[in-house]
């Protein structure tokens, strides 16, 4: 494969490529649950936004079980 043209196209394709990190998080299925606002709060920045999978570290499957649940938690005010 060749190299991108440009410097900027360069940076963006290795920003786009970047390994997945390799901290997981082994949470039980069963406590995703919108009510348990501390498993919850792990998984958000502190102004509130969900944080990316490459930076948690979890599935794509855990992961929108996991947005799913906060999204649950903030229709029934429990999280902001």
């Amino acid at each position: 494969m060749s190299e991108p043209k440009t410097i900027q196209r360069r940076i963006n394709f290795r920003k786009a490529n970047r390994k997945m990190t390799r901290r997981k998080q082994d949470i039980p299925v069963d406590q995703l649950i919108p009510t348990n606002t501390e498993v919850l709060s792990k998984f958000c920045s502190e102004t509130g936004k969900i944080l990316p999978r490459r930076v948690t570290g979890v599935s794509a499957k855990l992961h929108r079980k996991i947005n799913n649940a906060i999204k649950q938690s903030r229709a029934i005010n429990l999280m902001p």
